[in-house]
């Protein structure tokens, strides 16, 4: 090998093997199986703490659902590094993914929550 070909390779990501592959895929499931989990949990606790009688357009108690939802974001570093599913190996992707879970989930449960009381 020359020395322009080493130079080549060394720049490159070590290729996974297939054991790694499998390891960091059930990393990744396990990080958005805890997501959407966050995102029902502070869907319901968003039902019940915030009265749903009066809920419209954007109000104290819609503003007290998103910090719910905020925190259960939040909540998800700390429980990542408890289950040591490496956080800090997570870039802004990664977290932006999460994040995006958490809210999809939280606000398909509240809406559905909220919804079903009208029928």
């Amino acid at each position: 090998m020359s020395a322009e070909t080493r130079e080549e390779t060394e720049g490159l990501p070590r290729k996974l093997s297939p054991a790694e592959k499998r390891a960091e895929n059930i990393i990744r499931i396990k990080r958005s199986v805890i997501a959407c989990l966050l995102g029902i949990i502070t869907g319901f606790i968003s039902y019940l703490l915030v009265d749903s009688s009066d809920i419209m357009g954007l109000q104290s108690y819609t503003m007290l659902a998103l910090l719910i939802m905020f925190a259960g974001i939040v909540i998800q570093k700390h429980i990542f590094v408890l289950m040591r599913l490496n956080p800090s190996g997570m870039g802004k992707k990664d977290w932006l993914f999460q994040g995006f879970m958490t809210f999809a989930f939280w606000f398909i449960v509240w809406t559905i929550l909220l919804t079903s009381k009208l029928q």
